[in-house]
Formats: C-alpha cells, structure tokens, sequence
C-alpha cells in the first residue's frame, strides 16, 4: 500500500486512519455511502453528489480506470472519497488514466485502507452525518472543531452552485453501441422541443432524451417563466440535482407557473422532488438515503431495478387528492414515483437513463415523448 496518512473524522467523533490517494488537502462535507459494484466513475460525475464524501461499499476502486464516455459532467463533483482498497494500474480497454491520477488532477481529496463497512454500519445506525478528511492535519480534535463550521445538508440549496449559468442546446445522442432502442432519427420539423431546467443534470439523461427524438435545451435555474415559453416548448425536463429540495426555492416558483401552463412535465429524483413540491406536497430527508444501483421499485406486482442517488423523499401523507403515487421503493416503502390524475405531469425517485436493470424504466422516456406529442397534437388544432 502506498500513500501519505489520512484521517477521516465523523461529527460523531468516530475516526478512521488510513491513506491517502487523492489530492493533498482538507475537506468536509456530508458523508454517505454508494453500494454500487460498478459505475463509480459515474457516481464520481455526478451533480448530485455535490456536498458530499462518499463512501464506496465495494472493496476495491478504480480496476477500469477513467475513460472519457463514462463521464456524466466534464469533471467530478463529490468533495471527497473513501475506499477501502484502491488500484493504480487499471486494466480494461477503454482507461485512459488510473483513478488515484484523475483524483489528484481535479483535486480531490480522498482515504483508502479503512474498513468501510464499518463505517456503512455506523451510517446506516447514526444516520448520514458531516465528516471531514485531511492529509494535513492529522489531529482528531483539530478536525472535530473544523467540522463544527460545515453546515447541515438539511436546508441547504446546493443547486444554485452547480446550474449551468448559461443556455446550451445537446445533439449528442446514447452511444450507437449501447443503443438498445428502434432507431429514432427525424426531421428537424419533427423533433420535439425538450427545455431542461437544470438542477445538475446528468448527460445521459440527456443522452436519452435526443436518442427518442428529442431537441434538448438546457437552461439556468434563474431562467424566466417568459423565457422558457420563448422557445414554444412540447415539454419541460426536470433534472436531478443536489442538496435540500425545499430549498430550492427559485425552481419551485418556476415549475408552479409550468404547471399552469399545462405543458407535459417529466421529473427526475431533485425533479421529482421539485415538482412535488410545486404540487403542494412536502419532503423530509431520509436517515441514510438511497444511494446504490439494485433498487427495487414498483405496484401492483411489478418490479423495475432502478440505479438511485437521494437523500430526501416525498411525504405521502402531504400528496393531495389530484396525486397518484406510481412506483414505491419497495426496501423501505417510501414513494419513488407519482403522476396527475388530469394533467401531463409526471416524476420518479430513481434513474431510468443509468441502465440498471439494464432497461427497465426506459419506458418512461418513451411516456413523455408521447405526452408531449399529444399536447403538440393538441396545440395544433
């Protein structure tokens, strides 16, 4: 094992020793842990995970390296690591750097060499918590006072960080190798006007999107309601995202007013959670969330395999009479999907573009495009 000491302290006063094989620093954030076997580099890409160390149940990270076609943004956005055992030569056919090097270059802090199923346990017993990790510090007390300034993910509005502060347009479609789907090529006439509101989309998702037909404009959080009608949209994207969805105050104004405009609205995980709220529901944060790539979802004795990254979920006692709930996390209970009863709008907990199951909520795209068909249909007479 190689690398300078590392310690890892929770806000509890738990602490790991262990190694370091990422960037030289100190970081703090909330900690959470990923049980996924596969897609670390994925996880590491992730918008979502902004805020957050994440702590990766399986024992052994960075065997395939970094390759460029798994990246979901064009840099990782977790603020620090953990791993119980790391490589630094890779093998697969498409790695083009070892982990540890990518780390070190985006400066990212990480630790290796601790046991982090115990620290699962401790998270799964104590709930999500703040840690920090240092390889400059190495005095458990100094960090624990450090910690004391990190602030609570409950309450906190990430998505203001991370939006993209301007308007983008996104042609590139799944890759034609993983492509599992009729092919979808139209006309530019026939292509339906998608505007993605951007809480830290992923870009699968909007992968996915352009593969079923799809124009995609990607837009700021702050853009105006006015704005987003300026581009005569067939629907409207609500993307994944970090932190509190409560907090996201600007996003819930925007969707209310989308909703009166009765334009076809599809949600995923902070969407979902957003366009619940602009519904009248309410959210709460879950004591370790769903972070993993095997999680069972559905009603009425069927089943999708869902990939899931969440720390909050909505309050079924808060949907009113005009909610249906569609799928349920099937672990705990907890709603993982609604729809209106009269109007296009529908969300889900989960990814359907991450492949999981490998294609059992793809289907969902294929829902939204044939909402927005008939409001174009619609629109037209």
């Amino acid at each position: 094992m190689k690398g300078e000491p590392a310690l890892l302290v929770l806000a509890d006063g738990t602490f790991f020793e262990g190694l370091s094989f990422g960037a030289k620093g100190t970081v703090m954030g909330e900690v959470v842990f990923n049980t996924g076997m596969t897609g670390y580099q994925e996880v590491l890409t992730d918008p979502s995970y902004y805020g957050q160390i994440v702590n990766f149940t399986f024992p052994e990270l960075g065997n395939t390296g970094i390759n460029y076609d798994d990246l979901e943004s064009d840099k990782p956005y977790v603020f620090g690591v953990i791993a119980k055992d790391i490589t630094y030569c890779p093998s697969n056919w498409r790695s083009i750097e070892s982990l540890p090097d990518y780390l070190v270059r985006h400066g990212i802090v990480s630790i290796y060499g601790i046991d982090t199923r115990q620290l699962t346990r401790k998270i799964r017993s104590m709930g999500a918590m703040n840690g920090i990790i240092s390889t400059e510090v190495l005095d458990k007390e100094v960090l624990i006072s450090k910690l004391q300034s990190a602030p609570s993910m409950e309450g906190l509005n990430l998505v203001e960080k991370i939006s993209t502060s301007t308007i983008y347009h996104w042609s590139i479609p799944t890759d034609k190798k993983w492509e599992f789907i009729a092919d979808k090529s139209k006309s530019i006439e026939d292509l339906l006007t998608v505007i993605v509101v951007d809480f830290g989309v992923k870009r699968n998702i909007l992968k996915r999107l352009v593969s079923h037909g799809c124009k995609v404009i990607v837009v700021p959080l702050d853009t105006s309601f006015n704005d987003i009608l300026s581009y005569n949209p067939d629907g409207i994207f609500l993307s994944n995202g970090p932190g509190d969805p409560a907090s996201v105050t600007e996003g819930i104004d925007l969707v209310k007013l989308l909703i009166k405009a009765e334009i076809p609205i599809f949600g995923i995980c902070m969407g979902h959670q957003i366009l619940s709220l602009a519904l009248g529901g309410n959210t709460f944060k879950l004591r370790f969330g769903h972070r993993g790539l095997n999680q069972p979802c559905g009603l009425n004795e069927k089943v999708e395999i869902t990939s899931q990254n969440h720390g909050f979920a909505v309050s079924r006692e808060s949907l009113n009479k005009d909610i249906e709930i569609s799928h349920f996390n099937l672990n705990d209970d907890t709603i993982a999907g609604i729809y209106h009863k009269k109007l296009p709008f529908f969300s889900v907990q989960y990814h359907p573009e991450a492949s999981p199951g490998p294609h059992d909520a793809d289907y969902l795209f294929t829902k939204f495009i044939k909402l927005m068909k008939q409001y174009r249909a619609k629109s037209n007479e």
